[in-house]
Formats: structure tokens, sequence, C-alpha cells
């Protein structure tokens, strides 16, 4: 049985089942969860999302990342931006991003993996590193998702204006490089 959930006003999602998905990449992102609970500065979410075929996992609302549990991450089965409506397997609610996280790695081969830091306020030492969205978009709305992709040409990093940084690789292990890469030079 498919139920409803229609809490978020960005988008309608149907889950497809209230099971934990079976995955085997889910470990991947509990793993980088708790590694990324060690970056320091003042982040107020973390979001993270694997490509697993055409379908991607992605964490629900967390309140402390560290503690990541296999409960917390949804599979994405599908999303139709037109008609705003999300199928997903799991038992929480999806986030705002998670379109957004949809819309990426569906329209880019290159992107299996995606982390986003969102901050209460960016230092402006990340200016200098990565481009920046042109416009300021509401989270997890399709005029967002084209600002970013704009930016994601030429940079595997971009800050996503007034919200945070969002990071991308091919696979896990170059994300997880980029992440520790950016941060070094930051120091």
């Amino acid at each position: 049985m498919i139920g409803k959930n229609f809490s978020n006003s960005y988008f309608q999602t149907f889950y497809i089942s209230k099971q934990e998905s079976n995955c085997p990449l889910i470990n991947e992102i509990i793993r980088i969860g708790k590694k990324s609970k060690n970056l320091k500065n003042n982040i107020d979410e973390v979001v993270i999302s694997l490509r697993y075929g055409k379908r991607i996992l992605i964490n629900a609302e967390v309140k402390a990342f560290g503690e990541l549990k296999k409960e917390d991450i949804l599979e994405i089965v599908d999303y139709d931006p037109i008609k705003k409506i999300l199928l997903i397997i799991g038992q929480k609610s999806p986030i705002i991003h998670t379109p957004i996280h949809w819309l990426i790695h569906h329209a880019r081969d290159d992107i299996n993996a995606i982390i986003q830091i969102n901050y209460d306020k960016l230092d402006s030492k990340f200016f200098n590193i990565a481009p920046i969205t042109e416009k300021e978009s509401k989270p997890g709305t399709l005029e967002q998702a084209k600002e970013i992709l704009k930016q994601l040409r030429n940079s595997k990093r971009v800050i996503i204006r007034n919200q945070g940084l969002l990071f991308c690789g091919k696979s896990i292990k170059e994300l997880e490089e980029t992440v520790i890469n950016t941060y070094e030079e930051l120091r």
C-alpha cells in the first residue's frame, strides 16, 4: 500500500514501503555522517546522498549527525519535478533538499555522491574557493536546482547563496577527498 505525507509544502511524498531500505550503500552514508561530525564551524545541517542505479539514498532530518542510523536513510525511487511528487522507501519524512539532490544526480552522469553542508552563517573564507549561485532561491525548488547545476559546470563544489556548501563526486572516495581538501585549504 502506498502511504501519503502532505506535511511538506514543496512536494508530496508517497511511501512505496515504510520498511527500511536494504541497499548495501546505506553503511557508506552512515560512515560519511560520522566523519562529517568532525568538520568544525557552525554547521546547521548535513545532507548526504548517493546514487544507487536510478534511485538515490539520502538521509532524513537528523539531529545528531554523528549518530546516523539505518532508519534515518531513505531510498528515493522516483521524483517528478513538474508534479512535485516523491516516491520513497523508508520510515521517516524526506527533507526539503531531497528534490535538489535527485535532480543533480539525474542531470549529471558524472555525479554519484553529494554532500550538502548548511550553515547558520557561512564563513567569508569559503567565498574564495568555490563559485556561488547567482540568485538566492528557496531550498528544494527547481529554481535552486538550476542555479546549482549552472555552477556545477565548472566545479565540484558550489556555495549555495545564504545556505551553505554543496560538494559532488563521481565516487564516495572522490567526494570525501574534495571535502577534506576544501577544509584543509581553509586552515
